[in-house]
């Protein structure tokens, strides 16, 4: 009998003996498909989130840096940036830092007003839920936003404190349904604003801007002064230069803005964009490491349950075993038909599993504006890993197959 035929034999006896014991196999296939999709699907959506932020970060801008106040607390993963409370940054340090800072790069002088706004056109409404960001004209450009129609704010816009907004897509959704809302006219309790300009839209990713308004810094200060506001700075160099030298001149400056001696800590943050990337990876690090083991421990009983079902098969079948041995079948063809058997079942429960989980993994990162996407590696790892479970379990029934007496097995009841 040649190899071939051998193989395709061993593997025609193996489906026999899995359609025999349909109940048990589909229970086992079950435990490891269920295994195999935990592991493929939440690596899936984690995928999905990755690419996610990454293109949020680099439409934000993957070449910038930003000046912020201290008193601000912030703490991602094991890093913290506040170890007591700091002056705020005050519009008058900003607009100075900007006006001396030579390097070739935009700068943006900015501030959140609010984050509560209700505007209304007409008879129309928005929630109580726009955010409104006091900016000058290079905020579009740092922020990575860009214009779907209209205009971004002049320099009259600005000096002159003029009462013009750029919207974003959910108040053109909600305030102006099949009407075009540049020029058109709408409020704040107190505030009247002209649209001159509709942001594209970033849709319902976390860095999305659809429910944001932007107005000249200088209306915002006026109406929505409150003590003590501090305020953003951001840069973004023109051309691709070092980043970490640049950050490091812009610190340099704007410690002379704030009158520190040589021997003072700094007491305001710079924050590269990279930087909050690599801070957000290496927390998901952490999440994936635990969706690893989720799915290793569950493999780790598939492959107890299926280590038993073919032992108790082995029994069952002892007679057949006897009847194939007295009529030549070596100890290895006997060997190799339970091994085949016990890899053909982790690899069919492998096999949905990782389809489950492309699909349902797949679900939850669209659901977070990701596109679709496969993890080869995962999807790789995941038939290696089924494979060794197959041949983990299946190894022990294997040997005590091949080991069973002919004479005793046909006397077998």
């Amino acid at each position: 009998m040649s190899r071939f035929t051998l193989f395709y034999e061993n593997i025609r006896v193996a489906f026999k003996a899995i359609k025999s014991n349909r109940v048990r196999a589909a229970l086992t296939m079950a435990i490891i498909a269920f295994g195999i999709m935990a592991l493929v699907g939440i690596l899936t959506a984690i995928d999905g989130l990755k690419s996610t932020l990454t293109t949020q970060f680099t439409m934000m801008g993957a070449n910038t840096f930003s000046i912020t106040s201290r008193s601000m607390r912030v703490t991602m993963g094991d890093q913290h940036y506040r170890t007591k409370n700091h002056s705020h940054i005050t519009y008058r340090e900003a607009l100075e830092f900007k006006k001396i800072f030579n390097e070739p790069a935009w700068v943006s002088v900015s501030f959140n007003a609010s984050g509560l706004a209700e505007y209304r056109f007409r008879n129309n409404k928005t929630n109580p839920n726009i955010s409104v960001i006091g900016s000058d004209e290079n905020y579009l450009t740092i922020a990575g936003e860009e214009i779907e129609s209209g205009r971004n704010f002049s320099q009259d816009d600005l000096l002159g404190s003029r009462h013009v907004v750029i919207i974003g897509q959910e108040l053109v959704r909600f305030l102006f349904p099949g009407v075009d809302p540049l020029g058109k006219e709408i409020s704040l309790p107190g505030l009247k604003l002209t649209v001159i300009g509709v942001l594209k839209s970033k849709g319902s990713s976390m860095m999305g801007s659809d429910r944001n308004t932007i107005i000249p810094i200088s209306t915002a200060r006026q109406y929505f002064s409150r003590p003590n506001i501090t305020y953003n700075i951001g840069v973004m160099p023109y051309k691709a230069v070092s980043l970490e030298m640049m950050a490091d001149e812009a610190e340099g400056i704007f410690r002379i803005v704030r009158n520190l001696d040589p021997r003072d800590e700094s007491d305001f943050n710079i924050q590269k964009s990279d930087s909050i990337i690599a801070i957000l990876m290496e927390n998901i690090k952490y999440v994936t490491l635990a969706a690893t083991i989720i799915g290793l421990i569950t493999l780790f009983g598939a492959a107890v349950g299926l280590m038993n079902i073919m032992l108790v098969s082995v029994t069952e079948r002892t007679r057949e075993i006897g009847v194939r041995k007295a009529l030549g079948a070596r100890k290895s063809v006997i060997r190799q038909q339970f091994l085949f058997e016990s890899v053909i079942i982790g690899q069919m429960g492998g096999l949905m599993g990782i389809l489950a989980g492309i699909l349902i993994g797949n679900l939850v990162s669209l659901g977070m504006g990701s596109s679709f996407t496969i993890p080869w590696i995962w999807v790789i790892g995941g038939v290696l890993a089924c494979f060794i479970v197959g041949m983990a379990s299946g190894y022990v029934p294997a040997v005590k197959a091949s080991a069973v007496d002919p004479i005793e097995a046909l006397r077998y009841e």
